[in-house]
């Protein structure tokens, strides 16, 4: 049954799936953009939503022609911010402990043989450095 299809009518389907997929993501990711926007009014959300859903692939290619700098431009924005967020959280939670504490713990660590001095030295080094 398989072998009935002839490689163009495979090819073809492939195109289509492929095309069908692309529609799906360009939709998603535009509907996304349009609802985090909070430089219109609902009433633009609800124009533009009309259009996409009434004319789905012309409303998209309208909406990238007219809106893709500023999409780009709030997608960039948002990964700024969520790289900002995270490095943030990174920081604090690194810097949790003082450097008097690593070099107890080292001390402690080097009392019940866990490392060696020249680990100790290492590790006490490391924390008056940063």
């Amino acid at each position: 049954m398989l072998l009935a299809y002839t490689f163009g009518q495979v090819m073809w389907t492939m195109f289509v799936f492929f095309m069908w997929v692309l529609f799906f993501w360009l939709l998603f990711s535009v509907f996304g953009d349009l609802f985090r926007r909070h430089d219109i009014s609902g009433w633009a959300k609800a124009g533009w939503t009309f259009f996409m859903i009434v004319l789905p692939y012309l409303g998209i290619f309208i909406y990238l022609i007219a809106e893709g700098k500023g999409m780009g431009e709030r997608s960039m924005k948002s990964a700024q911010e969520s790289q900002a967020q995270m490095d943030s959280y990174v920081r604090s939670v690194a810097s949790s402990s003082s450097p008097t504490d690593q070099i107890a713990k080292g001390k402690e660590l080097l009392d019940s043989g866990a490392i060696t001095q020249a680990e100790y030295d290492n590790l006490k080094a490391k924390a008056l450095a940063g």
